[in-house]
């Protein structure tokens, strides 16, 4: 990622990560033998493609807003976004679908829980960047859904 941030790349890597998440529980889904658990994969699935959506509505908003075009690079949240994806703590372009296979139900839910905790420590970095007036309780609705997506994971793993 470049040194440069701007609203619509940062809204691109949200999709992406929303994409990301949701061909995991589809994957993880069609493992899962457990038809309870299948059935909250798949629900998860769904949820991640509704995020889809309202990242890229929210991108298609700020398209052509000044202040969308770049932030200042010296930004606490530009300083933390950077940080995050140079340091691959979190890195969006990764598919964690790809691992599935070789993992059992337990380590499924597990990552699923660090991803949603990765999101959510994500989202927060974006929200900071974008005014009020151009959707920032819209984040943290997201941001309240990954938090409920944990508790719904950690529960799933309390039935395994």
């Amino acid at each position: 990622m470049a040194d440069f941030f701007n609203a619509l790349e940062v809204f691109e890597m949200a999709e992406q990560v929303e994409r990301n998440g949701s061909r995991f529980y589809d994957k993880a889904a069609a493992a899962a033998a457990d038809g309870g658990l299948k059935d909250m994969l798949l629900q998860l699935a769904r949820m991640e493609r509704d995020h889809i959506a309202i990242f890229s509505a929210m991108k298609n908003e700020l398209s052509g807003q000044p202040w969308a075009d770049g932030f200042e690079q010296e930004n606490e949240a530009v300083l933390y976004l950077r940080a995050l994806t140079a340091g691959k703590i979190f890195d969006a372009r990764e598919n964690p679908a790809d691992l599935v296979e070789k993992m059992s139900m337990r380590d499924i839910l597990e990552k699923a829980i660090g991803l949603e905790k990765d999101s959510i420590v994500f989202y927060s970095g974006i929200k900071e960047l974008v005014p009020a007036e151009f959707g920032k309780g819209r984040i943290d609705e997201i941001i309240r859904e990954e938090m409920r997506h944990v508790r719904i994971l950690s529960e799933g793993l309390l039935s395994i």
